[in-house]
């Protein structure tokens, strides 16, 4: 079951790694005018939600491991958590008891705003580089 979790985790952090960059080599491709405005109008819409999902499937995934292990959250019960499960299971229980998803998925959209910018200008970068170059 974790590996499954670790899986879609890693699943997700690629997909919000890969999007700007698949996005800006879409754009540049359909050699459209003001790209830049495009690229980060549908940058922000589609990194908001991959965010939000990332953020959502956190807590989730969390909780999904609690009743895996036989912790029971209505009643905060330990009773049916194997010995050697324990302390995991106190660090998700901590973990759950933090920040809700919402306020964590709006700090990662806040930390995603410089990674546009960077995607962007890195690309542009490239291509003069490529222009001078031939």
């Amino acid at each position: 079951m974790e590996t499954l979790v670790t899986i879609s985790d890693f699943i997700i952090l690629v997909f919000i790694i890969s999007l700007p960059i698949l996005l800006l080599i879409f754009l540049k491709r359909k050699n459209s005018k003001k790209i830049a405005v495009k690229f980060f109008l549908i940058g922000f819409f589609l990194m908001a939600l991959l965010i939000s999902i990332s953020a959502a499937w956190s807590d989730i995934s969390n909780l999904m491991l609690l009743k895996h292990y036989g912790y029971n959250a209505d009643s905060m019960n330990f009773d049916n958590v194997s010995s050697e499960n324990r302390v995991r299971v106190k660090n998700l229980v901590t973990s759950i008891m933090g920040i809700g998803w919402p306020l964590k998925a709006i700090f990662g959209f806040i930390m995603t705003i410089p990674y546009l910018i960077f995607v962007y200008l890195g690309k542009m970068l490239i291509g003069k580089l490529k222009n001078n170059k031939e």
